[in-house]
Parts: structure tokens; C-alpha cells; sequence
């Protein structure tokens, strides 16, 4: 099986007045293509900005970096934006949809943006997929949370990504309506075939994925890099 991300001596570190604050130190990491893997850590662990730098929206101060078997070292701002485009879904803990925009709108917006054409029946297709079919002419304020967050991984997958990066997917909604949100993230991954990145502080979450990595200091905890959980291939 091809290799999804790979990451090589990756460090990042900023300098705050006199210091240098170390947020990721020396990360070594291999996920395959198809691989569901998530992430945990305390709070201030470097897992966001970790998730920043695979998605090509923060840059390493050190180290080698590749998605997709293509390497992020030396790309512009465009073409870092252009691999997100072509290879990568997002879907954040605040579902960032566009208010002026529809549900159907904010879905297509990915597809107009990199030129593709039949955005409009696309999107209706997605969003028949999150259950969300008649919604398509709501605006996000109509919307509960948890059906702009379904609308938000809509418009994450519309593309058809390899990569789905995932942060704190559910950390806005309640338990229940997580719980429904999560079974639909993975339950889209498989159906897919993408790779998965999840961060979560959720142990029993964590527990679905085929593999959970623990950040600790800006550091991968050496004991669960190659972990894998008995029941993360039999998820449904």
C-alpha cells in the first residue's frame, strides 16, 4: 500500500522575544494510503499546528515534509493551495461556512473555485450523501450545528480527496449529535477509500481508527507509533 503522509526530522519552533518556543520536535512519522490514525495530546501539545503544516497552511522550520508522494519542501503559497484543492478535505471544530452563501453554495464552493464543472449537481449529490438533500437552499443560520458541520464535511469530500484531516470534529456539538456526525465521517472515509487524520481528546474515538499516535511536548510518544487497536479495522 502507497504512502499517504510522511514526515521527516519535522520541527517547528517560534521565536517569542529573547526565547524559542518549540512546538513540534524532530516528528518521524509514516501513514499509509487508506490508514484512519488519529492524534491525541493535552492541550499546547502541538497537535493543531501539527495538523497546520500537513495541510500545507503553516510551513516546518525544519525537516521534510510529503502528501501524496508529493514533497511540500519549496512549494509557493499557490501551490500548497493547489494540492489542498486537488488532494486534501478539511473539516474543522468551527464549521467556517460562508453565511451569505446556502448550504448547496458553500458545497459547490470548492469545485467553482478550482474550475470543475457540474459544481452545482455535485454538491446536491454530497449533500444527498450527509442526508442534508432537502436543506440545500437553507443558509447556515438556519441550520442546527449539527447539520452545518455535516454540511461542512460535505463540502470537505465533494472533491473526492485522498486526505481527510479532521480537527476536534464534534468539539461544538453535543454528544449525541457527535456521535451521529463521527459515525458519518468514517463511515464516508471507508465508502472513499481516503486516508483519514483525525485529532481528538476522545480515547473511545480514538479507539475506531486503525492507529492512534500520542503528541506529548511537541513530541510523538515512541511507545504508540506502532500501535495498532485490535477492533479499528472492523469499524463499520
Amino acid at each position: 500500500m502507497s504512502t499517504m503522509i510522511e514526515l521527516t526530522g519535522l520541527s517547528k519552533h517560534y521565536a517569542m522575544g529573547h526565547s524559542d518556543v518549540k512546538v513540534l520536535q524532530h516528528l518521524d512519522l509514516t501513514i499509509r494510503a487508506q490508514e484512519r490514525v488519529a492524534i491525541t495530546g493535552p492541550s499546547g501539545s502541538g497537535k493543531t499546528t501539527l495538523l497546520l503544516i500537513l495541510t500545507g497552511l503553516e510551513t516546518p522550520s525544519e525537516g521534510k515534509i510529503s502528501i501524496a508522494q508529493q514533497s511540500l519542501y519549496g512549494m509557493s503559497s499557490d501551490d500548497r493551495a493547489d494540492l489542498r484543492r486537488r488532494h486534501i478535505g478539511i473539516v474543522f471544530q468551527s464549521f467556517h461556512l460562508i453565511p451569505s452563501l446556502t448550504a448547496r453554495e458553500n458545497v459547490a464552493l470548492p469545485l467553482e473555485i478550482a474550475g470543475q464543472s457540474n459544481s452545482r449537481s455535485r454538491a446536491m449529490t454530497m449533500l444527498d450523501k450527509v442526508g442534508l438533500s432537502d436543506r440545500g437552499d437553507h443558509y447556515p443560520a438556519q441550520l442546527s450545528g449539527g447539520e452545518q458541520q455535516r454540511v461542512a464535511i460535505a463540502r470537505a469530500l465533494v472533491h473526492e480527496p485522498e486526505l481527510i484531516v479532521a480537527d476536534e470534529p464534534t468539539g461544538n456539538l453535543d454528544e449525541k449529535t457527535g456521535e451521529l456526525i463521527m459515525q458519518l465521517l468514517f463511515d464516508l472515509n471507508r465508502d472513499s477509500g481516503s486516508t483519514l487524520l483525525l485529532v481528538t481528546h476522545d480515547n473511545d474515538l480514538a479507539a475506531r481508527c486503525d492507529r492512534t499516535l500520542r503528541l506529548h511536548d511537541g513530541k510523538l510518544d515512541p511507545q504508540q507509533l506502532s500501535h495498532y487497536n485490535t477492533n479499528g479495522n472492523s469499524y463499520p
